[in-house]
């Protein structure tokens, strides 16, 4: 496995990976987004083969082995201070998101990683996080971030396991077909 610089090409596999990442709030928030015959897919698909924005190609790192991309992780790194600027723009759904995100301002934001299903139990993800942490480092930053949801037992273990506490959390908005209640859940890992 090595992991590399995702291409405009792989937009289509970001736009899937990242509404798996997102447990189906980028799908949700793209069907308003929708232009003719396009799917919600379609959309997102768009969004990532843009050259900025936060969910851009640009942004992403895959995981590829002989020839088939396995994951990917979608990080930067937040500014700093962090605005938010009124958040009564956003989207019910997305204000608390911003809101967990503002309370890391500088830090290396993993937005989302997410394996293929059929190659999850292969170090896949763990890889990915190794990079961002690596990519982080690189960039003189000491606190990378992310953000989970606390019924999402999974993923919040297997990011205490990589090092991550819970900082904050803020009650997560209901939306159609959304997999978990609770709350977000601001996990941070100190890599100075």
């Amino acid at each position: 496995m090595e992991i590399t610089k995702a291409s405009r090409e792989n937009a289509g596999d970001l736009a899937y990976l990242i509404n798996l990442a997102g447990e189906g709030i980028p799908a949700y928030l793209w069907q308003g987004m929708v232009e003719g015959d396009e799917s919600a897919l379609d959309v997102g698909a768009r969004r990532a083969a843009r050259d900025e924005g936060g969910f851009s190609y640009t942004n992403a790192r895959i995981c590829v082995a002989d020839g088939a991309l396995l994951g990917m992780i979608l990080s930067y790194r937040q500014p700093d201070p962090y605005q938010t600027g009124d958040l009564s723009e956003y989207p019910d759904l997305v204000r608390p998101l911003v809101e967990l995100e503002a309370r890391a301002p500088g830090s290396w934001y993993v937005n989302a990683v997410a394996t293929f299903e059929q190659h999850r139990g292969k170090g896949v993800g763990r890889k990915l996080m190794a990079d961002a942490e690596d990519r982080a480092r690189a960039q003189g930053c000491g606190l990378v971030s992310l953000i989970v949801a606390s019924e999402n037992a999974g993923a919040v273990r297997l990011y205490q396991r990589l090092g991550f506490s819970a900082t904050a959390s803020l009650p997560l908005v209901p939306y159609p077909g959304g997999p978990h209640g609770g709350d977000w859940l601001l996990m941070v890992k100190r890599i100075d």
